[in-house]
């Protein structure tokens, strides 16, 4: 019936870092622990260390916080098949930005030290993209993504200079580019009644075109990866295409650098064709669990990190 099949796994991206994520799960469940040892592996050093008892200047350089991030949603992820979650009870994932590695790994399409490998090596080539302090990104509050596209039109800024980097939800969008033009045109949004405009505590202009730099680095790192089929069909970023089998999946991921993450329109496109209404937040935070309270009505948001939220989400899920 329509009642059957509508969870979906959330994977969260760059900013919901915390030292010491993941750690007390990886004390009480082994699969868990073995996601970390195998992403230690995978990069050939101890990142797992960094994230439990780090420091949070490095964990949150993006070349650490990539990977570390997917690790922490990947050992949640085991942790609830390993405790029986039944796989034919989610019927979609999706992932914010860095977060779609992560839903890609969780589905089997690519192997978790191969995730890791390529997490690294994005975080490094956006890192490498732009000289520190030439970009910039801001995070507006109060105006809707057509709101904020509207005013980027009529302000005639360089489209190539500033762009929507992220679309949130109704309430929160981000822009992204060189650092001069984000200023300035965060002061004309100011102007125009956004609530609030807050620059974000970022190295680089993610999401922006200019990352093309990193575009063309990913590309010359996915080639070398075998896709396999995913065991869930993914929602991405870019282009909202579901995802059923790995074609196009190539393109849409060297896009995604530069492009727009799209995930308001993710959340509502899962919610109105799908019929998705239970959505779970795999991995550290609750900013994606926030995302959907504010674009959709009559769904229910939980997150899952510790060792508590396990059975609980399991619960949940295996209705």
């Amino acid at each position: 019936g329509y009642y059957e099949m509508t969870n979906a796994l959330l994977f969260p991206g760059q900013g919901s870092q915390f030292i010491g994520m993941g750690r007390n799960l990886s004390q009480t469940i082994t699969v868990a622990k073995e996601v970390f040892e195998e992403v230690d592996e995978a990069l050939k050093e101890n990142l797992s260390s960094l994230i439990w008892n780090g420091d949070i200047k490095e964990l949150t350089l993006t070349k650490n916080a990539q990977p570390s991030i997917m690790a922490v949603s990947i050992a949640v992820f085991r942790s609830l098949i390993s405790k029986g979650l039944k796989l034919k009870n989610i019927s979609m994932l999706a992932g914010h930005s860095l977060g779609e590695y992560s839903a890609l790994c969780a589905s089997g399409v690519i192997s978790l030290s191969d995730t890791a490998k390529i997490l690294r090596k994005r975080g490094l080539t956006m890192q490498k993209a732009v000289p520190e302090g030439e970009g910039a990104m801001a995070a507006i509050l109060g105006f809707t993504a057509e709101k904020v596209g509207g005013l980027l039109e009529e302000s005639k800024f360089d489209l190539k200079k500033v762009q929507i980097a992220n679309d949130n939800d109704p309430t929160q969008v981000v822009i992204s580019g060189e650092k001069k033009n984000v200023e300035k045109f965060s002061q004309y949004l100011r102007e125009n009644g956004a609530r609030k405009v807050i620059i974000l505590p970022v190295s680089a202009p993610f999401h922006s075109e200019l990352m093309k730099p990193a575009a063309i680095a990913m590309q010359n790192t996915l080639e070398k990866i075998e896709f396999l089929e995913p065991s869930i069909p993914l929602i991405l970023n870019v282009n909202l295409k579901i995802l059923k089998n790995s074609e196009g999946l190539q393109e849409s991921l060297i896009e995604q650098v530069t492009g727009t993450v799209r995930w308001r329109e993710s959340l509502i496109a899962m919610h109105q064709s799908r019929g998705i209404d239970t959505f779970y937040e795999i991995g550290p935070g609750k900013v994606l669990s926030g995302t959907v309270k504010r674009s959709l009505k009559d769904v229910r948001a939980f997150a899952a990190c510790e060792p508590e939220d396990i059975d609980k989400a399991i619960e949940e899920l295996n209705v």
